[in-house]
């Protein structure tokens, strides 16, 4: 575990990145492994019906990761604080409320699924194969609810290396039986969803067994409790916006999928490839943002602003590195890249759709850049109002001016939707952090007054801020 409130932010940000950019690397492999299985082995329509899949699979992901985040900040900040019991208490609640949540997602979207694919116009020829790999993906959400909330306690407390190492293993053994499955069992599509299933619940129980090994390592004066509501409801004021902005973003995705699903499988299959190539490079680039979120959490715990501030610097220096990186692959590499995705009598057409969206998102990726590490520093200091408002506006703009720009240019106007969206995004982030909003509100009061909250004391004052008024005798003199 590691303490980032001590020592160079640049350094301690890339040393607590490079496992989670690795983490990313993986997890990404990880969802790409079914549609290069299902394109190469089971052809067009197989990748089409994982590609249809995919904006519902997403919104499962988007609620899971959204509230693990909120767990996340909350135990962040508690260890940035030094204050073990609660933080322990944290991570027991956590727990308890994300496997329930996960058997109820289970069962409603089960309930849900032919009404999900149909509202999307998950095209005929395709519509059976899409309903199996959906329904075997949505019974195993229960490991991908334990893996989201391990990992994000295992980042939380600053260690992003040992995620990286299951994620590592996870991701072989999810090749390894997408291969044997279909080619050797012939299941088909099914042995794609079988795969993932198994792969992703033998790592998630094995990253718990770890996490509550660790956790017994600290020792405390008391014993934690083992379900805490005052945490619940501070982990679900950070949980509720993160999933509601993750929610956004898949709804997104949704409205855009049933747009694309209307132009046919070859446009589904080739939108599907380069989508994933495209989430994939995202996702990568977000790997920095995540680890600012920790290590804002920490130092804002801490009470070290200017602190939060070099790490901004820092983590969109190194963003930007990475993603001019991407951009050239993709301009010069992204046909090959896609082609990865077909067999060898893949349709030319189908890698051009992909080539086209590729060449018209990828210049504009260093706004995403530019635009997540000012997210990660209003998600860790907890002002979730404005981390919803600029998500918010980059989906509506996005999906607005896809169904708008469509009749008119095509696929093509789909495509440069998401550009225009993360310009008004990318601006409304910059902001809402220039305008520290971010800061906590007792630490701005004490700031104004002369005074500076004892770290032993900052828990007790967050409490008492549902009278909004600052009790200085708290405090101490600078």
């Amino acid at each position: 575990m590691t303490d980032m409130t001590k020592g160079s932010p640049f350094k301690i940000l890339l040393k607590f990145v490079l496992p989670m950019l690795l983490s990313m690397v993986f997890q990404q492999m990880y969802n790409l492994a079914d549609s290069v299985i299902a394109g190469r082995y089971l052809g067009v329509d197989a990748l089409a019906a994982t590609g249809a899949a995919y904006p519902i699979t997403v919104l499962f992901l988007a609620v899971a990761t959204g509230a693990s985040l909120g767990s996340s900040v909350v135990i962040s900040q508690l260890f940035g604080a030094h204050d073990h019991v609660r933080m322990r208490a944290a991570v027991n609640t956590a727990v308890i409320t994300l496997i329930t949540l996960s058997l109820v997602l289970t069962v409603a979207g089960q309930i849900a699924c032919p009404a999900l694919m149909s509202f999307i116009n998950t095209p005929k020829d395709i519509f059976e194969p899409t309903m199996v790999y959906l329904r075997i993906y949505i019974a195993g959400l229960l490991f991908l609810f334990l893996y989201n909330t391990a990992t994000a306690i295992f980042n939380g407390l600053g260690d992003s290396r040992t995620p990286l190492y299951f994620l590592a293993f996870s991701t072989t053994f999810n090749v390894i039986l997408d291969v044997l499955f279909v080619t050797t069992f012939d299941m088909g599509i099914a042995g794609v969803g079988w795969a993932t299933l198994i792969a992703q619940g033998l790592s998630s129980i094995l990253a718990i067994l770890t996490l509550v090994r660790r956790l017994s390592r600290i020792k405390t004066e008391r014993k934690p409790a083992r379900f805490d509501t005052h945490l619940l409801r501070r982990m679900s004021l950070i949980a509720i916006p993160s999933i509601c902005q993750q929610s956004f973003v898949s709804i997104g995705v949704f409205f855009v999928q049933g747009l694309v699903n209307s132009l046919g499988p070859f446009t589904v299959a080739g939108f599907s490839a380069a989508l994933k190539v495209s989430t994939f490079a995202l996702m990568v680039m977000n790997s920095l943002p995540n680890a600012l979120s920790s290590y804002a959490a920490q130092n804002i715990g801490a009470q070290d602003i200017p602190r939060v501030r070099q790490g901004i610097r820092a983590c969109v220096l190194m963003s930007e590195i990475i993603i001019c990186s991407i951009i050239a692959l993709f301009f010069f590499a992204g046909d090959q890249i896609l082609g990865l995705f077909m067999g060898s009598d893949a349709n030319g057409s189908v890698i051009n759709i992909g080539v086209q969206y590729l060449l018209i998102v990828a210049p504009f990726y260093p706004l995403v850049g530019v635009k997540n590490c000012c997210d990660s520093v209003l998600r860790g200091g907890g002002a979730m109002g404005p981390f919803m408002v600029t998500t918010l506006a980059d989906l509506v703009l996005r999906v607005v001016l896809a169904y708008a720009l469509m009749p008119i240019c095509g696929f093509a106007g789909i495509c440069y939707a998401y550009p225009l969206g993360w310009i008004i995004g990318t601006s409304i982030s910059i902001i809402f952090y220039i305008s520290n909003i971010w800061i906590p509100k007792y630490m701005r009061q004490a700031k104004q007054q002369g005074f500076v909250l004892h770290p032993i004391c900052r828990a007790e004052e967050e409490q008492k801020q549902q009278t909004h008024r600052l009790h200085l005798p708290f405090a101490v003199r600078h």
